[in-house]
């Protein structure tokens, strides 16, 4: 535990001192020390609330492995990874070890009594009882098995452990974890050959590891703890990790500041950062009790500095003289401090008398005294001072500092006669209380600065004496006798509650439960305790007595000969052991688990013994100083480089997810000596080069822009460009332009919001901002061939770009990068069996291994073999995905049909709490949240299956209509109270239940334990801001995996590869991205690339979570992959085989086939389902639910959503001139034809109607190489926006006016309204990137997202023109029969440009109309086609297009005379002229019968007039909504 609170105290009071990472953002470590026990802890009962949590000890031992797994992956220490188990402890720590775990005891025995009593059913298996994880158990022994085996599996497999020293120092070598780590590291300060610039990183919880850090003088040491995430019930999640590191370099360079700032510079910085650790410990630790009244929560610390300050100059030396306590100057600073005692005492009882004075009744100060401070204390105190109290009124001032002097004498007798239980407080009383308590730092000084020093000595005391009581200590004698540790099961006779009896050997059992047992005084089933001035419970002091160490070995001595072999094997010391791989040893090493954890075949480890005295360091030892600005490394925080100044105050600084109430240590930028920054001198000096931003925490940025809100200078690069331009030969290409009244909008935005960040969490004032920077951080490194086979190691730097505070940026300074492996040329970057993956077609994504090249690699080539697996099958699946989807609602729809209100069913799925007593008698601050918890606003949160949160409102899933059914049903009075009083925030039980005979208490312990059994409590919740595939769907994609296992058709090609199409996972490349073009969208297929990782290398997976994050490095994928593995999780699917990985380990497989051309697969598109009768609005409703536009990194591609009910797009007959096709077309060229002629009759191209040849029109529908164009790209795309030319078709005014548009925007609301539509509807979502993205909502249903624009024009542009793309390409589908578009029925078109409709004498009014779909009255009906029996789906194969398919209809279609669309066309124009009004119905006729005839199977038809309408197949076909992206369909033929 250490110095309580101290770690969040520190944190707070210096917050630039600490920083929440993520794993890409943690810097590089030479050692990492692991303090074991609080992973063993967190993965053996993560949640002690709970008593139905059960565990096995098999599933303990594999979370522990994955949990040192992704710790060392994630850190990669480069020479020394040190794991310690706490061991055998002193007996100074096993007083708070004991008391600790008879609390526990007790605690869990509360809970399961008050289970039990409620009514509820617990598990029939054993509880695990956290008290095993001592020395000497069972479990521990098997833990020190398992942990050895792994060490050697690690070793054996891993190629990221193989360099480094593995020291595992288990429970049987004694002493405590984090004591043991310092006792290495002290030993390697020593050596002559110690590199000063080592770099440590020690990971644990307990709040003394900073005290340890500081004494070790290192001055590259740092804190690592995570925070500490549940997801659910019991699942504490293993993979998203968020760490808070804390530099003590910082905390060094802080102590500087601080008493600099008051002592000045004269004073030696190494003995004033020992005695600001000795000050630390007066606040309370593991070994000694916490002085009175000091609490760090009431400011004890900046108490003890500020005393510290004030006596330091007459002191003429130091306290703490390299873990040596200076008696002499301690007693004067004890002295100074002692003031405190009295300015405590004199505030308590000036109170008392001012309420004495006011009350005017002694029988209610008891009451004002318990509500402020030690009742009994202070009562008894001020009973035996009345007297003096009553005699002092009218006496000079003097004889009233005389009975202030003898009350507060009365105060502190008090105090030991109450706390201590002594009856007489005599002087030698308070003598040995002085001795005992100074003896008690000077061995803990002696603890931390140069290991035990005696294993027996304890501080023999619950309490700690006053400070003014410290008295005559210089003149004290401090010695201590070594002795020897406990062994292994006297510490757990010594520590352990009766409760725990099971975890000892059974020959010793009876000592702690038999009457008879001469120990049994030690072990009392029950105790109090006493919080002492303390808040929580936990850290109240256990009043239990101390273990007398001869007494128990006494009772021992008898049993001992009944310990079985193995027992006794176990109760002994052992040493620590180190581990290296040894590539010459080869053994085969066994496992105890081997159903869990295979036999290692080949060991390649080397394992030594080092002796327990080797790492001993005499008393007189003294760290070395060093020089801690010689060399800066990245990723550590610094303070020097920027002018500044600090200063204290209350800023509210946010460190742990809310403001800090104490004070601030704030930092101040001092203007540059330079002058103010202009821009254009600026941009001279950085634009185009790498500089260091952020400062404290300073990152790697390439700068791409500066600007001043007016100006602004950026590189001008071709696209994919990231060059650094270093030297002044070749100047950055540059370009200036000036700001639009938007664009110094946000630039407003960014300073704003990089002050605010600064200041609220770094405690940093940057004043004001002139000029900021736009750069890119470094992602990592990466070899790039270059010619002649040379390679070169560049940096990578993101795409995304970021806005930085040109006075926060350093510039100029030489950093330290690591000794990486270096290679410099193909041969040694890509050796035989080196693996690699194809970031290239064909076989995108594909892992292989390198072959012999030394024939090809001279011209620029590697050989490779690669495994092609055979893929799932997901099209069907992508298709159909709405038949498993859960189906959402908003509130009201949940209200209506529970009968009750829609703020009900919000306010019962959050929280709602119920407090005791009434509302106008609350009894107490206890309340309970008998909400469903199943939506969560402050923290953007959700639980799938339950709730999901759209830009709008809350849905609800059916589930939760049950589950409010339910509670309405059992607890309707809690839904009446709630309704009666919406306004209040916390409703009370006599409220809800004011009958005599209600028990409101029992009633909402019903409630509770009815929520907590119910599987909904279960669920783990998820950021608003992820998209998700729901459980159902996962459960199939598990399916089609599984049937492709069984085909196993994996297949191997070896092909020879150019080198920049090869990805090798290399240390130097964590953090870049294989492809950084790849999108990534749910349903996606990936492989992870990366090494030593949780993952398997080259395991394939589908994705089915996307996390999105302001940076593009902290994106997260959720991916379902194929195979279990060790440490897998169970996200959503039925197996471990879930993980949540960075884009830097993926490569998209997916992604690769969207952009080969060759590729035969279908692009799916998310198909929406909204829940029934419902017209949601929410973009992300309509998108199925699975995806959300919130995040700005989310893919950019296009997105489309249709509304529940679709408006018919009426067809309009093409006039294009005539031209006869070479052959019969697949059914995508088919579309993309239909699509070319309805842009060349709605002049969408601009080009008339006679402006292509017939050849043009063939050559732009046959598929092969001009295909290319039809990829998603907006420049592509763009190529379309070619000015329209003349034609004879532009006669009319309508396409006059038409012609003559050149806004896609204005184009598309033209469209809509010749189609009969509304007119389109635009919206804006921005985001913290200053890039915008355009949503496009049609009337129909349609809704189209563009790609993100720096402007709001921009983006609407391009959006309409997605739209009227999308638009297109639905109403060309419309033309045949049957279109998916339109109704069974049919409708009348809307009027086209140069289309009038036909007059109303053709159909009898009061006739119901009934037409084929895309027909109106008076047109002329098609002859049923020969071939396919009626209602056959023949026109063309929209949902599965296969190879097979294709190539068949080929065959079939070689002897059959084809004709065109616009060939038809062109034979009816002779019609027309003739007869205008009927030459309009048959061009309608035509037009469907043309496309139908370009469908296999299908020969030309000649239309006839028609007497009468039959319905065709279209018309009793039921209406099917689009499900397939036909613009990157590609068929070969």
């Amino acid at each position: 535990m250490g110095v309580p609170k101290f770690y969040r105290w520190i944190s707070e009071r210096y917050p630039c001192l600490s920083e929440v990472v993520k794993e890409h953002q943690i810097p590089e470590f030479d050692n990492l020390y692991l303090d074991m026990n609080g992973i063993i802890h967190q993965c053996s009962h993560p949640n002690d609330e709970d008593v139905h949590f059960r565990i096995s000890e098999e599933k303990i031992f594999a979370d522990i492995f994955h949990y040192l797994e992704v710790l060392f992956r994630i850190i990669k220490p480069r020479k020394v990874f040190f794991m310690a188990v706490d061991g055998v402890a002193p007996r100074a720590k096993m007083n708070q070890q004991r008391g600790r775990r008879f609390r526990s005891a007790k605690e869990a025995e509360d809970k399961i009594k008050k289970a039990l009593d409620k009514g509820e059913v617990l598990p029939t298996e054993a509880r695990f009882d956290s008290n095993c994880i001592t020395p000497g158990t069972d479990f521990m022994a098997r833990l020190q098995e398992q942990l050895e085996y792994f060490v050697h599996n690690k070793l054996s497999t891993d190629k990221l452990w193989q360099n480094v020293r593995v020291y595992l120092s288990g429970h049987e070598t004694p002493g405590e974890g984090e004591h043991k780590i310092m006792e290495f590291i002290r030993s390697e300060n020593r050596k002559p050959s110690h590199d000063p610039n080592t770099r440590h990183c020690l990971y644990g919880l307990d709040a003394d590891l900073m005290m340890l850090g500081l004494t070790s003088h290192e001055p590259n040491f740092s804190l690592l703890r995570e925070e500490v995430r549940k997801f659910g019930k019991n699942v504490l999640c293993l993979n998203v990790f968020h760490f808070n590191t804390l530099h003590v370099t910082c905390t060094l360079n802080m102590c500087v500041f601080f008493f600099q700032k008051h002592i000045g510079s004269d004073y030696d910085l190494e003995r004033i950062i020992d005695d600001w650790i000795l000050m630390g410990f007066l606040v309370g630790n593991d070994f000694i009790p916490h002085l009175p009244h000091l609490h760090i929560s009431h400011d004890a610390l900046p108490l003890l500095y500020k005393t510290y300050i004030s006596v330091l100059p007459s002191l003429g030396g130091y306290l703490n003289e390299n873990g040596h306590l200076n008696l002499r100057n301690f007693e004067k600073y004890l002295e100074k401090l002692s003031e405190f005692d009295r300015e405590h005492f004199s505030e308590v009882f000036v109170d008392l008398k001012w309420f004495e004075s006011k009350v005017g009744n002694k029988k209610c100060i008891p009451t004002f005294i318990h509500c402020f401070y030690d009742s009994a204390l202070c009562l008894a105190a001020l009973t035996s001072s009345e007297k003096v109290i009553g005699e002092g009124k009218g006496d000079d001032e003097e004889e009233e500092d005389d009975m202030f002097e003898t009350e507060f004498r009365q105060y502190k007798r008090t105090y030991y006669m109450t706390k201590m239980g002594v009856d007489v407080v005599s002087d030698e009383f308070l003598a040995k209380q002085a001795r005992c308590y100074v003896e008690g730092i000077q061995w803990i000084l002696h603890y931390y600065y140069h290991g035990v020093q005696s294993w027996s000595w304890y501080y023999p005391f619950h309490y700690a004496p006053f400070l003014s009581d410290i008295r005559n200590i210089a003149g004290l004698k401090l010695t201590f006798d070594l002795g020897k540790p406990f062994m292994p099961f006297q510490q757990l006779l010594a520590v352990l509650p009766a409760a725990s009896m099971e975890l000892l050997p059974q020959a010793y059992r009876h000592l702690m439960t038999s009457e008879n047992s001469p120990i049994i005084e030690y072990y009392p089933l029950d105790f109090k305790t006493d919080l002492n001035g303390k808040q929580q419970e936990w850290e109240a002091v256990v009043l239990i007595p101390f273990i007398d160490e001869r007494c128990l070995l006494a009772a021992m001595d008898p049993c001992n000969h009944n310990l079985t072999k193995q027992e006794k094997a176990r109760n002994c010391h052992t040493e620590c052991a180190v581990y290296t791989y040894d590539q010459e040893a080869d053994v085969t090493y066994s496992s105890s688990l081997p159903q869990l954890f295979p036999d290692i075949i080949h060991c390649h480890v080397r394992k030594e013994h080092i002796p327990m005295d080797a790492w001993y360091v005499p008393l007189d030892h003294v760290s070395r100083p060093y020089d801690r600005s010689s060399l800066y490394f990245c990723g550590f925080p610094t303070l020097q480089h920027i002018r500044h100044k600090f200063y204290k105050k209350k800023s509210g600084v946010v460190v742990f997810q809310q403001s800090s109430r104490g004070e601030n240590t704030i930092l101040d930028i001092l203007p540059s000596k330079e002058g103010e920054a202009v821009c254009d001198d600026v941009a001279t000096q950085v634009l185009g080069k790498a500089v260091f931003v952020n400062w404290p925490h300073l990152e790697e940025a390439r700068i791409i822009a500066v600007s001043d809100g007016e100006v602004k200078f950026c590189l001008e690069e071709p696209p994919g460009v990231q060059r650094v331009y270093n030297r002044a030969s070749t100047p950055p290409p540059t370009k200036v332009t000036c700001l639009s009244d938007k664009e110094q909008k946000d630039w407003v935005k960014d300073v704003q919001g990089l002050t605010e960040h600064f200041l609220k969490r770094k405690g940093i004032v940057v004043n004001e901002t002139t000029v900021l920077l736009y750069g890119q951080l470094l992602t990592g490194r990466k070899y790039v061939p270059k010619a002649n086979g040379v390679v070169e190691l560049e940096k990578q730097w993101a795409k995304q770009v970021l806005p930085f505070a040109y006075q926060t940026v350093v510039k100029d300074i030489k950093a330290f990068y690591s000794s990486l492996t270096c290679f410099k040329s193909l041969d040694e970057l890509f050796p035989p069996t080196t693996t690699v993956f194809m970031v290239g077609n064909p076989y995108y994504g594909a892992m292989g291994e390198v072959q012999d090249s030394s024939d090809v690699i001279k011209d620029g080539r590697v050989r490779v073999v690669f495994n092609v697996p055979h893929e799932p099958q997901l099209e069907t699946l992508i298709q159909n995905q709405h038949k498993y989807c859960v189906k959402y609602s908003p509130g009201y729809v949940l209200a209506s049909r529970l009968g009750v209100t829609s703020y009900l069913v919000s306010r019962f799925s959050g929280s709602i709490f119920i407090g005791r007593g009434s509302k106008k008698n609350p009894c107490g601050e206890q309340k309970a949240n008998v909400g469903l918890n199943l939506k969560f606003n402050k923290k953007n949160e959700e639980v799938p299956g339950y709730t999901k949160r759209t830009e709008k409102e809350w849905l609800y899933s059916v589930a939760v209509e049950d589950l409010l059914a339910e509670y309405l049903d059992r607890f309707s009075e809690v839904f009446n109270a709630v309704s009666r009083n919406s306004h209040d925030d916390v409703f009370y039980e006599d409220d809800i239940w004011p009958g005599l005979d209600q028990n409101g208490a029992e009633k909402v312990a019903e409630i509770t334990s009815w929520l907590k059994s119910h599987p909904v409590s279960s669920v783990s919740r998820t950021s608003c801001e992820l998209q998700v595939l729901d459980t159902a769907i996962v459960e199939r994609i598990e399916e089609a995996v599984e049937k492709t296992k069984v085909k196993k058709s994996t297949k191997k090609v070896r092909v020879t590869v150019k080198p920049h199409l090869l990805f090798r996972p290399l240390e130097q490349q964590q953090g870049v991205v294989p492809d950084p073009d790849s999108e990534y969208r749910l349903f996606d297929r990936v492989v992870n690339i990366r090494e030593s990782f949780t993952v398997p290398l080259g395991l394939r997976g589908t994705i089915i979570g996307i996390k999105g994050a302001e940076r593009e490095a902290e994106v997260l994928y959720e991916v379902l992959f194929d195979e279990e593995f060790a440490g897998g999780l169970n996200i959503r699917c039925t197996s471990p085989r879930g993980y949540r990985v960075p884009p830097c380990a993926l490569i998209n497989l997916s992604h690769g086939g969207r952009v080969d051309h060759t590729s035969h697969k279908l692009t799916a598109i998310v198909k929406p389902q909204p829940a029934a009768a419902t017209n949601f609005n929410s973009q992300r409703q309509l998108g199925g639910l699975n995806h959300s536009p919130r995040s700005p990194l989310y893919p950019c591609s296009l997105k489309i959503s249709t509304g529940s009910q679709q408006t018919p797009t009426p067809a309009a007959p093409p006039q294009v001139p005539s031209s006869q096709s070479e052959g019969p077309l697949s059914p995508q060229s088919f579309a993309m034809k239909g699509t070319l002629m309805l842009k060349e009759m709605l002049k969408i191209d601009g080009a008339g109607a006679g402006s292509h040849s017939s050849q043009e029109a063939a050559n732009s529908a046959t598929y092969g190489g001009q295909q290319q164009n039809r990829r998603r790209s907006s420049k592509k795309l763009a190529n379309m926006n070619s000015p329209h030319g003349d034609s004879p078709a532009s006669a009319t005014p309508a396409n006059l006016t038409n012609a003559m548009l050149g806004s896609k925007v204005s184009e598309l609301a033209r469209v809509c309204v010749g189609l009969g539509m509304a007119p389109p509807d635009f919206s804006f979502i921005g985001n913290r990137q200053v890039t915008i993205v355009c949503q496009v909502k049609l009337s129909n249903g349609l809704m189209v997202h563009g790609p993100q624009c720096q402007s709001e024009n921009d983006a609407k542009e391009k959006a309409a023109f997605f739209a009227l793309q999308r638009l297109i390409f639905f109403i060309c589908l419309s033309f045949s029969p049957g279109g998916l578009l339109l109704p069974p029925q049919g409708y009348p078109p809307a009027p086209l440009w140069g289309m009038p409709l036909p007059p109303p004498h053709h159909h009898h009014q009061s006739q119901p109309y009934y037409g084929a779909a895309g027909t109106f009255p008076g047109a002329a009906r098609q002859q049923p086609a020969a071939g396919p029996p009626i209602g056959s789906h023949n026109q063309f194969i929209p949902l599965q297009v296969t190879k097979k398919r294709a190539s068949a209809n080929k065959k079939n279609q070689e002897t059959r005379e084809f004709y065109n669309a616009s060939h038809t066309v062109a034979r009816n124009q002779t019609q027309r002229a003739q007869n205008p009004l009927s030459g309009q119905s048959q061009a309608q006729s035509a037009d469907a019968v043309s496309m139908s005839t370009a469908a296999p199977h299908t020969p030309p038809r000649q239309n006839r007039p028609a007497t009468g309408h039959t319905p065709g197949s279209a018309s009793k076909r039921k209406h099917r909504k689009l499900a397939v992206n036909f613009e990157a369909a590609k068929v070969s033929e």
